[in-house]
């Protein structure tokens, strides 16, 4: 009895072992066989197939990588999306959606704001005139970085708005032949300047972060709003709190999310998920509407909005009363030797002496 009793238990326990192979066998089988008999009663009907396709599970490929033997992504639910699709489906609806419609309006209100408030108040003019004498205000390397970065973004935006908005906004207006050729170039622009633009922000970095940190007279550049909207003088250092602002918020944490999320975007040959992708994808864009939407803002006040701005980025140099009245704190101490900065007798500002 011993020894038929231990026989009994080898052959249960192959028995045991062989059972569940034995019964994905017959699963297999009678799902093939279901299958056969469906195309014979309801040709075309592959339901069952696209079924299995789009359960997300892998199945064998002879293509190696990570996500090879999944033809299409398991099914997933965006926000603000009441259904599942899969993967693929529910980002291009979440982009196609929620992003370009609210990302839009932000865009078009931001811009109507800066438009409106130009309307109201007009550029910030000088109150006193002009001394004819220069003190330099950003040295060559401050300037190749500043340009470096805003020429470059420049192009990203334009090339990168054509691309979310293009097809439902340029594409009626211009039609299929115009559109294709513009998105193909606005593509190999965002593709090509995308790294460039990553190093120029490090370079920016390096180059204005020793005066981008708190300093005296921020506080209270806080509290009156830096006048902008009173027209009351609040003295600030070589930077206020609003450029410090910029720098922060959109040089540094916004410029880190636009990289990052651009480089994985740029080279899914990294082995990335298309998951990473498509969330990288989310991310890009609405970092991309955040950095619009508050360049506006820098770009109106660099430019048409506070008078001698922008010739003090192009040249380097402004006159000692526009430091004065927008940078009174950083004026003195270039005036008292404190800092160093060149001058210039004349408004061509060639550099004369060294403070």
């Amino acid at each position: 009895m011993t020894r038929l009793g231990k026989l009994f238990g080898v052959l249960l326990a192959i028995a045991a072992c062989a059972l569940p192979s034995a019964v994905l066998a017959q699963q297999a089988g009678d799902s093939a066989n279901a299958q056969a008999e469906r195309r014979i009663a309801q040709p075309g009907n592959n339901a069952p197939v696209w079924r299995d396709v789009k359960s997300g599970e892998a199945n064998y490929t002879g293509i190696p990588g990570r996500e090879t033997g999944v033809l299409i992504q398991e099914p997933l639910k965006f926000p603000g999306q009441s259904a599942f699709a899969t993967a693929g489906e529910a980002w291009r609806n979440f982009r196609n959606g929620p992003l370009m419609f609210y990302g839009g309006w932000v865009l078009i209100i931001a811009a109507l704001g800066v438009l409106a408030f130009y309307l109201v108040k007009g550029a910030l003019k000088l109150k006193e005139k002009p001394t004819g004498r220069l003190i330099e205000r950003f040295n060559t390397l401050e300037r190749i970085a500043h340009w470096c970065v805003a020429i470059s973004f420049v192009i990203l935006a334009l090339s990168g708005l054509t691309i979310l908005f293009g097809k439902f906004v340029l594409l009626p207006v211009i039609g299929y032949t115009l559109f294709a050729w513009l998105t193909a170039l606005a593509k190999n622009l965002h593709n090509f300047i995308g790294p460039f633009f990553v190093l120029s922000l490090l370079l920016m970095f390096v180059v204005y972060v020793k005066d981008n940190f708190w300093s005296a007279g921020d506080g209270r550049w806080i509290v009156k709003a830096g006048g902008l909207l009173t027209g009351e003088h609040v003295p600030s250092g070589r930077f206020n709190f609003g450029e410090k602002g910029w720098f922060w918020i959109g040089v540094v944490l916004l410029g880190i999310v636009m990289s990052v999320t651009g480089l994985i975007l740029l080279f899914p040959n990294f082995d990335q998920l298309r998951t990473t992708m498509q969330q990288a994808n989310v991310f890009h864009i609405i970092g991309a509407v955040a950095l619009i939407t508050l360049s506006f803002g820098h770009i109106y006040l660099g430019t048409i909005g506070v008078e001698g701005a922008y010739q003090g980025m192009r040249a380097g140099f402004v006159d000692e009363t526009w430091a004065k009245e927008h940078h009174e704190l950083w004026y003195r101490d270039v005036k008292s030797g404190k800092v160093a900065a060149k001058s210039g007798g004349s408004a061509a500002g060639a550099p004369q002496t060294q403070h």
